[in-house]
């Protein structure tokens, strides 16, 4: 195979943000913010994407094509225009309209489905057969996780060579958590981290929380979540690929599974703006409003390292604000 000339628009080596103001609201001296929005497309997909993409261009693909809530689909739009490639999207016909729109800006294929992102999957799968596209849809190829591994080991770096107490990831297909297990994997393979795990946290919404059912019921796998439905559109799968993945995290680390409402997760967004200054996405919310309640029981004492992760802008996300705002 040729070597591989990355695909990158910048992307990686985001803030952590001492939270100290946040911290002091929700009960913790050491809140951290991993704030992934100022990755380039303004989401964490964009590590993913970038890997994906990058060696879609070496192995001589024409066209990329996947299935998204969202923010996956802005990343593949970019990184494909800048690779020169084809990129076809399916979203929900609800997703909002900034990811829509920089999709069709990066020259992309964009089709509106009436449906969840499950739907989209089933309509990719089957145009991809026929018209010979590569699926860069989630653990549908190994390059995107990757890509997002890399969050763990910037989280290593970050710490200067250990890893925080506590991880808060929006969990919706999963990928950056599953990455940055593979990560701390990896680190203690090469003798640079001890077997110490941070404890994960998967924050869901309560309009879509297959892994916190599953957790709750201790099972292995997620079942379909229906009629899912939340403000959160990249936490609106109803199915994860890699669930069983993600348990299997969560569970070795002795973390949780928790989900918030939509009010909830919009009234943490409000906190993280007027507190840190950063816009959050709506999935960003979910896991503060996460840490409150585990601060709250008493899973998460004052004096541990906690880090959220806010994995994208909230400025792609006005409808969501607007409404949270009552503007």
């Amino acid at each position: 195979m040729p070597a591989t000339t990355p695909v990158t628009l910048g992307e990686g080596m985001t803030p952590l943000l001492p939270a100290r103001r946040l911290g002091e609201h929700v009960g913790l001296d050491r809140l951290y913010i991993k704030e992934e929005g100022q990755n380039p497309t303004a989401s964490f997909k964009a590590r993913g994407l970038s890997a994906a993409v990058s060696m879609a261009k070496t192995l001589g693909v024409n066209t990329v094509a996947l299935p998204t809530a969202g923010n996956a689909g802005g990343a593949a739009a970019a990184y494909a225009a800048k690779a020169g490639l084809d990129c076809v999207i399916a979203m929900p016909s609800d997703t909002p309209d900034a990811i829509v729109v920089e999709c069709r800006a990066f020259g992309a294929v964009v089709h509106l489905i009436d449906g969840l992102i499950s739907d989209c999957g089933v309509f990719i799968a089957q145009q991809a057969a026929k018209h010979g596209w590569y699926e860069v849809s989630t653990l549908k190829e190994p390059y995107r996780i990757e890509g997002k591994k890399t969050m763990g080991y910037e989280l290593w770096e970050d710490f200067g060579g250990t890893l925080p107490d506590v991880i808060v990831y929006p969990t919706g297909g999963g990928v950056g958590l599953i990455g940055m297990w593979k990560a701390f994997e990896e680190l203690e393979a090469m003798n640079l981290a001890g077997s110490r795990r941070p404890r994960m946290i998967a924050a869901q919404a309560e309009g879509c929380a297959p892994i916190v059912r599953a957790f709750e019921q201790h099972a292995l796998a997620s079942d379909r979540w229906e009629n899912a439905a939340t403000v959160a559109a990249g936490l609106r799968v109803p199915k994860p690929l890699g669930d069983f993945l993600i348990l299997a995290d969560v569970y070795a680390s002795g973390g949780e599974a928790v989900a918030a409402s939509d009010g909830e997760l919009m009234e943490a967004c409000r906190d993280i703006a007027r507190l840190e200054g950063i816009l959050a996405a709506p999935e960003g919310g979910a896991g503060l409003a996460a840490i409150r309640k585990l601060v709250e029981q008493g899973k998460i004492g004052r004096g541990e390292s906690v880090v959220l992760f806010n994995t994208g802008s909230g400025y792609k996300y006005l409808e969501a604000w607007r409404a949270a705002l009552a503007l």
